[in-house]
């Protein structure tokens, strides 16, 4: 009787390295479990080595992940992760330049010849570092691809008179000629544009200079939600583009859908067990920029007045509102995030509209409250509320300026919580609808599933 003949394992290194910020390094763990989740079905083993500093590695690196995940870290030449929001040029300046010569050393040390680096677009040098080692590299965007966009044709926008522009002047203004852009405001593109500094703008353009050297591109969107905006990416570059999201913590996201709760979790999954289906309003505003001391405590009085059950990870500021919190609200510095919005008793989230969270939150189907504080979150802010139509901008709704009271917000947080209102009904379905996307492209077939395929595909051939 003939044996089965079984196709032989190929090995591949491949060395990641992620800016040194939460958020990206939140979104390249995950695209490194996925990958090694997929990566047996294409007869490929795959070692992963993840480039962190040492601070970051005593922040993360207990956490789970996957055995054949390795941590390797560079010195701590940066500002330091704690205080970094106090000087953000000179942070992203020292990313730009304090880097590179570590990570070289770093590779020189590697024991495994190394196949391809994935690297945050944001490090741009690391094209660079991979074209003249003849490793190929793959440019990692963390934001949407619209953002990618508005800052990879700047130049388009100032040969058109439309930079620089007062926001509130011009604002309103729509642009059309963005490729794959069909229209937007101009206080919709990345806060960095209106900023009197532009120092933070021009560190963020530089990143783009030499990102037609990469050989391939990746984005954390998914296709079916900018599927005009990635159609362009794909017409403008030689290299592969491909679209992966929605990169969320889990190595089977395809399988989650709504979280239950085991008598074995912390304690404020164990609460939200106890209260009925969607009554819950989650509130996070992110994990690096925040708002200021005077607005949170508007937001808490806010809150406590609407009447509304709440659960709102409120980091450091946790234990100030603590004491205040009724048995209707918990407050903590932190929790599982996508596990809270997948469970059955949360009904909205109140969201920064940081990309992460946005993704995790229409994964989980969720209506959004928008509050967004810079950069791209003003962009997923339009996406929420003028495209998608599956939130409501709180500054709009809550009177505008620049504190929002606690009596408009107690008014606003009520009516969004009103599961029988016909705006909220209409919302939830178009949220629901959203989720069906987000959860088609990761299935078999679904378009992110083949991009993955066709990446694995891509580093066997390395």
């Amino acid at each position: 009787m003939a044996s089965e003949r079984t196709e032989p394992i190929t090995s591949r290194h491949m060395v990641v390295i992620p800016y040194p910020g939460r958020g990206h390094i939140n979104a390249m763990m995950n695209l490194c479990k996925m990958l090694t989740a997929a990566s047996p079905n294409h007869n490929l083993k795959l070692l992963i080595t993840f480039v962190i500093t040492e601070e970051w590695l005593d922040l993360i690196g207990l956490e789970e992940k996957p055995l054949n995940i390795n941590f390797a870290t560079i010195p701590n030449i940066l500002p330091s992760e704690l205080g970094r929001a106090a000087d953000k040029v000179g942070f992203v300046g020292a990313t730009q330049t304090k880097i590179e010569e570590p990570f070289e050393k770093l590779l020189d040390r590697l024991q495994s010849p190394v196949h391809i680096i994935v690297a945050d677009t944001f490090l741009n040098w690391s094209i660079e570092v991979g074209n003249r080692r003849n490793i190929p590299v793959a440019s990692y965007w963390t934001m949407p691809s619209l953002v990618f966009s508005s800052f990879y044709y700047f130049d388009l926008i100032v040969q058109n008179g439309h930079f620089p522009f007062e926001l509130s002047e011009r604002g309103e203004e729509r642009i059309d000629y963005i490729p794959g852009i069909s229209s937007i405001r101009l206080a919709d593109l990345p806060s960095l544009y209106c900023e009197k500094d532009q120092r933070l703008l021009h560190l963020a353009l530089q990143v783009f200079s030499n990102v037609s050297k990469a050989q391939y591109l990746l984005f954390t969107s998914i296709f079916e939600l900018e599927p005009q905006v990635i159609n362009a990416l794909k017409r403008e570059f030689l290299y592969p583009v491909y679209s992966l999201g929605p990169m969320v913590p889990y190595f089977n996201p395809e399988k989650t859908s709504r979280y239950t709760t085991t008598k074995n979790d912390p304690h404020y999954l164990q609460w939200l067990s106890s209260q009925p289906p969607n009554s819950v309003l989650y509130v996070s505003l992110g994990s690096f920029l925040t708002v200021s001391s005077a607005q949170m405590d508007e937001i808490a009085g806010g809150l406590e007045e609407s009447g509304v059950r709440y659960l709102w990870v409120a980091r450091e500021d946790a234990a100030r509102f603590k004491e205040k919190c009724n048995i209707r609200g918990m407050i903590l510095p932190w929790c599982e995030q996508l596990k809270v919005l997948c469970h059955s008793s949360v009904g909205g989230f109140w969201t920064h509209c940081g990309w992460n969270s946005t993704i995790e939150g229409i994964f989980a189907g969720q209506p959004l409250l928008t509050l967004p504080i810079q950069m791209d979150q003003t962009t997923i802010r339009k996406f929420i509320v003028e495209d998608w139509k599956t939130g409501w901008d709180v500054k709009k709704e809550a009177g505008g300026g620049d504190l929002l009271r606690r009596d408009e917000i107690a008014k606003l947080v009520k009516r969004f919580m009103d599961l029988e209102s016909k705006e909220r009904r209409e919302m939830s379905s178009r949220a629901r609808e959203l989720q069906e996307i987000c959860h088609r492209a990761i299935a078999e077939g679904g378009s992110s599933k083949m991009n993955l395929d066709a990446f694995l595909d891509n580093i066997l051939g390395h």
